[in-house]
């Protein structure tokens, strides 16, 4: 069963689409999606893991990675590794439009935080995408 994890620097800001997906309006509709949460430390991945082991790791598990600041540059960048290894099946990977707004602004996390539902939502359409923007 697919489920989310958050890159190092997202995790709080995963904790607070989780708390807006999990509050009373949401929890029946969220329970009922039945998506998982993971975390660095139960996959036994460093905090320090290189972009393309990540990547490979979230595709291998099922795992929709949310992040603020993974890049393109170098080879194993990120974007690099998305371009030259994703596929028509690959799971998008979650990208944070403006992280610290999220985290400061109840509206745009109520907006990401459907957004990232939408997504949950329409996953098998979704796959291949690549890169996909929270909100």
């Amino acid at each position: 069963m697919p489920a989310l994890l958050a890159d190092v620097n997202a995790e709080g800001h995963l904790d607070a689409l989780l708390a807006v997906c999990r509050s009373p309006d949401w929890i029946e509709y969220w329970s009922y999606l039945q998506f998982g949460v993971e975390r660095f430390s139960h996959l036994g991945l460093p905090a320090n893991v290189t972009d393309d082991v990540l990547w490979r790791t979230c595709q291998q598990r099922e795992l929709l990675l949310v992040t603020a600041n993974r890049n393109q540059d170098g080879p194993d960048s990120l974007g690099v590794t998305i371009a030259l290894e994703g596929t028509a099946d690959s799971l998008p990977v979650l990208t944070l439009g403006d992280a610290g707004r999220l985290l400061t602004d109840g509206d745009y996390c109520r907006a990401a935080a459907a957004r990232l539902i939408e997504i949950i939502e329409d996953l098998d359409i979704v796959r291949g995408s690549g890169r996909l923007w929270l909100p």
